[in-house]
């Protein structure tokens, strides 16, 4: 288990830097810069750009740029936001909160009401309820989350009135039931997309274990249908789930990015959105490394779990 460990963590660093690399040229070999802001500036001479260039680091090849972002990065500098000079880590950390919350209330809705679906309509296989949810789920994967955020809004606040249109909470309440009402509508358009994949997933997962020759047998010797489901056919079928779990991490937070926008949530996505219109290229960066870490972390958990339920799979 120690070796497998030490293999999967050396390939995760690796796989970090590669996309520090990457990042970092794409983003500062495109088309303008933070410059371009000063350089529409009336009475800005180009002796005075030159000088903020240099103030930036913007003046020195660009290796020589990553070389430097890289060892502060390693030292827990994540740099200086070109907007207001406040700390990368602070920017971040500050719209930190509203996504974390977004996301696991997403994913625990998406894991619980999918996992639930699926299952059912394995054990139920070609019922009503299957070909119903089985109809649903491949609605929800071709329709773009926006769509759904803006017939939401539609709908539920501005014809009905129920729910709050955007917003994390109201100016001047922010209580947890405040909080709690404006989360119902973001948490339901980004976990809806998550739940059709979990359910075709579980439903899969489960019907490849109801057809194995242990279920068989188990049924044989006249074991209750719910003691079947509870000790040999989810046990099993969970598998799988785990290791989704970590692969769908990237999803959340793409789809947080646009459920943020629609919604006005004042999470990373949003932060994302304004920094790419400011070209403010530090907190574009430590935004790509953390969802760079919270992806290849999130695979290396499921892993490192999928490896300890299953013996085969770390002696590989």
């Amino acid at each position: 288990m120690a070796l497998f460990l030490l293999r999967r963590s050396i390939q995760s660093l690796g796989l970090l830097l590669l996309v520090s690399v990457i990042g970092f040229f794409i983003l500062h070999l495109a088309p303008g810069g933070p410059l371009s802001q000063y350089m529409s500036t009336p009475g800005m001479t180009a002796e005075a750009i030159n000088r903020v260039k240099e103030s930036m680091g913007l003046n020195r090849p660009l290796p020589i740029q990553y070389l430097d972002w890289l060892s502060h990065l390693l030292t827990g500098d994540w740099g200086k936001s070109y907007r207001d000079g406040r700390s990368v880590l602070l920017v971040i950390g500050g719209h930190m909160g509203a996504t974390l919350l977004l996301m696991l209330t997403a994913m625990a809705v998406a894991i619980v009401a999918g996992g639930l679906v699926g299952v059912f309509g394995a054990v139920r296989q070609r019922s009503a309820f299957d070909y119903v949810t089985s109809m649903i789920a491949m609605v929800a994967l071709s329709i773009p989350t926006f769509w759904f955020g803006l017939v939401g809004i539609y709908f539920f606040s501005v014809q009905l009135g129920w729910l709050p249109a955007g917003g994390m909470y109201t100016i001047g309440n922010g209580s947890i039931g405040d909080i709690a009402i404006h989360l119902v509508m973001p948490v339901a358009v980004l976990a809806l997309v998550n739940i059709a994949v979990w359910s075709r997933y579980m439903r899969t997962a489960t019907l490849e274990v109801i057809n194995q020759d242990f279920v068989r047998t188990a049924r044989a010797k006249g074991l209750a249908p719910t003691l079947i489901l509870r000790r040999h056919i989810l046990r099993n079928a969970l598998l799988p789930m785990i290791t989704l779990i970590g692969l769908q991490l990237p999803g959340l937070i793409g789809g947080a990015l646009v459920t943020e926008t629609v919604f006005t949530w004042p999470g990373v996505g949003r932060l994302f959105l304004d920094s790419l219109g400011y070209k403010d290229y530090p907190v574009i960066m430590g935004l790509l490394m953390f969802s760079a870490i919270l992806t290849i972390v999130g695979n290396l958990l499921a892993d490192i779990f999928v490896a300890a339920a299953d013996p085969r799979i770390r002696n590989q």
